[in-house]
Formats: structure tokens, sequence, C-alpha cells
């Protein structure tokens, strides 16, 4: 189908090529078959013609690090929290990840997938038009395939593109209890090869951190998944320097998300590669803790950095990237125009998408946000506030406020 956006206040967009935000006014948006053929100040008329009444027109969000796959909820922890307990002593205690393990265990793929997919579709809402998702807490070969097919599902579906991450190795299941080699075994031996050949996963992350995941444990899981063509990304430095952005840099993944407790020898070693830097304020703040990334160390060492919220069950409910990033700007010390870049632009490269999302640019896909503000200032102004007025995916709506 074609059709044109007319009546727009303003285009707002990264520029790849200039690298800052511009402002396009008085433009009009030549749209044909999900993808954007012409922006001028007068397009081609059809008869499908939309009037943005006078709104800001932004991309669609990029959400690149999200666990949406999941059973139940773990209410009790944030009760747990309030006490005074910390998200390791709850771990320790059979909370955190390995208490989402059993439901998710116990449910049918029918189940996981209606559930899930009532996570997927509260994004719309808040402007994210691309979305990754993980499995991860299964860990089993057949609970992660099940996960993962509940994720094509979701795909195949739902109006939004949802990228799949294998996350096996999120953590140590409890039948694996001292064993930890094992279960790495377990996962380079049969969980990769069968994603693999099933075709269920694009990326391959592992939570390298003290507790979990080793240096030389996820070494092993990343390389293995890179041999059958799954590529690389991982959970790194969130809790202490686990020499997760080292490892990130040595594997070339895509993306080394976290990074609160990243070491200047971390930071030389990101600087030196073409990793992503994605930050997940929301976590920091829905934990209750302090240590928020230093996304401006990060950007001043001419490191590109990403937002996205880590939803998921226990360490994070937010599904909203306006949220995200105020965060960002209050917290991590990124600009304004920085945390818009994060969830655009450098989200789309930190998925590999940058090539035909995350900008407003002729032949890229027309996911776009119409928003009732004034300035991009307002995005993170108006914190849980309702400014979007309507969500696009390839030209097609799929939410709208009224």
């Amino acid at each position: 189908m074609d059709f044109r956006i007319y009546n727009i206040k303003s285009i707002l967009s990264w520029d790849p090529i200039l690298d800052k935000l511009v402002c396009k006014d008085d433009k009009e948006i030549f749209i044909s078959n999900g993808i954007i053929k012409n922006i001028d100040n007068k397009v081609n008329q059809t008869s499908n013609d939309i009037d943005a009444q006078n709104l800001v027109l932004t991309p669609g969000f990029i959400d690149s690090h999200t666990h949406p796959i999941f059973i139940g909820n773990r209410a009790n922890e944030l009760a747990m929290r309030v006490s005074g307990k910390s998200y390791e002593q709850i771990a320790r205690q059979g909370g955190g990840i390995l208490s989402s393990i059993s439901d998710l265990r116990n449910s049918s793929i029918e189940n996981l997938y209606k559930i899930s997919e009532f996570n997927v579709c509260n994004v719309y809402k808040n402007g994210t038009t691309t979305l990754e998702a993980k499995s991860g807490y299964g860990l089993t070969v057949d609970d992660e395939i099940k996960s993962l097919e509940v994720i094509k599902l979701l795909n195949e579906k739902l109006q939004i593109e949802i990228i799949s991450t294998f996350l096996g190795a999120h953590a140590i299941p409890p039948e694996f209890e001292g064993k930890k080699d094992e279960y790495v075994d377990l996962i380079c031996d049969e969980m990769i090869p069968a994603v693999a050949e099933q075709q269920l996963a694009e990326f391959c992350d592992v939570f390298c951190e003290k507790g979990y995941f080793s240096y030389d444990q996820s070494l092993k899981i990343l390389e293995t998944a890179k041999k059958y063509g799954i590529m690389p990304r991982l959970h790194a430095d969130e809790f202490v320097d686990s020499n997760g952005a080292k490892l990130a840099a040595d594997v070339s993944a895509l993306s080394a998300d976290h990074l609160m407790a990243i070491s200047d020898d971390g930071i030389s070693a990101l600087k030196k590669s073409d990793v992503i830097a994605t930050l997940l304020p929301g976590t920091t703040f829905f934990l209750g803790k302090r240590n928020y990334a230093n996304g401006r160390k990060l950007i001043d060492s001419g490191i590109e950095v990403a937002l996205a919220t880590d939803f998921n069950p226990g360490s994070c409910t937010i599904n909203s990237l306006p949220m995200i990033m105020q965060l960002a700007v209050l917290h991590c010390g990124l600009t304004i125009e920085e945390a818009f870049k994060g969830v655009t632009w450098n989200a789309a490269k930190s998925l590999n998408r940058h090539l035909n999302n995350g900008v407003i640019k002729n032949e890229y896909n027309a996911d776009f946000i119409l928003w009732d503000i004034e300035s991009l200032d307002e995005i993170p102004y108006w914190f849980g506030n309702d400014r979007i007025v309507s969500v696009y995916k390839n030209g097609l709506q799929i939410y709208s406020r009224s």
C-alpha cells in the first residue's frame, strides 16, 4: 500500500552521517509497502493519506535487551528488598532467576505464549516497534527450545519485529548445583546445536558475572555459538568487574549490557572495538541501587551507548523506553539527544538492524511514533505520562491512544 503522511509539525531523527540530531519542519513522507520512499516539502498524494495533525514524528523505539518469556511474577522479592535484602541475597535463598524456572518448566507452550504475548503487547503504547527477546528461564534443552519457539511465534503473529536471543547461560539450574562446567558442556554440546539446527536464535547471550559464568566459561559458550552462526552479546560487569567488557571485545560481540561495574581496562577494551555499550538504568532503579552505569565516561571515551529496559519479572518490570531515557539523563550522565540516539540508532546497531531501522530516512522501514510534544526534551520530561498519540510499524498503525 502507498500513502503519505502530511501535516507533520517536525521530524526528529538521528543523522548517522552528520552524527547529530536533525529536525526537519514542513516535510511530508511518502511510504510504499512499509518502506520510506521520499521525504520532501510535497510528496505524491494517495487515497490513503494520513493527517499527522501537527504532531512530532520520530523513529520507532528499539528495545535491545528484554526477558519477556516467563510465567508468573516475583512481587514477593520487592517486599524482601524493601526489608533490606539485596538481589544477591535473595538469589542465594532460592529467589532471583531460579525462582522463575519451575513455573516455566511446568507450563505448556500455549500458556507460555499467552502470557508472553501480554508482556510483549504492553510495549506498543510506549513506542517500541522492534524488540529483542531472550530465553533463559527454562535452562534445559527442551525448555529453552520451548521459550525460543514462543519468541518465533510471537514474531510471526504480532505486528512488531521480535529478535530472538538464546540465553541458556542465564544461571546454573538446581540440578547442576556444584557442576557448573557440566552445565556449560550441556549448553555447548546440546543446546546451541539444537537452537542452530532449528534456526531459533539470532544471538547468544551469557550472564558473565561472579556466581554465574566466569570469563572462561562464557568465552567457551560464545565461541561455540559463533561456530554455529549465532552472534554473541552478553550481560557484563553488572555487580562486579567480571572482565565481561573485555570478553565482549575479545569475541566481537555486538553489545555488552549493564556495565555498572566496568573497570578502566574494560572501557579501554570497548574503546578499541565496535561493541555497543547498552545501559539498563531501569534495573538499577528497580533494585534500589545507586551505582548507575557511567554513560558519560563511556561516551567521552569514544564508546557508542544504547539504552534498553531489561524488562523481566525480577529485577525490572519497566517496559517504557521514554522512562529509561529519563533515568539515563538523570543518573547516567547522558544528554537528552544522546538518550534519544540510544533508543533509536545505537539500539539498531546493537541488533544489526542499522541498515533498515533506527532513523527516518529513505529506504528505511516506516517505523515511527507520532507525539503530542513541542520538542525532544519533552519525551523524558513527562515521566510516566502518555504523550504518544500513535505508533506505526512498517507503515501499519499498531497503537493509537484514541
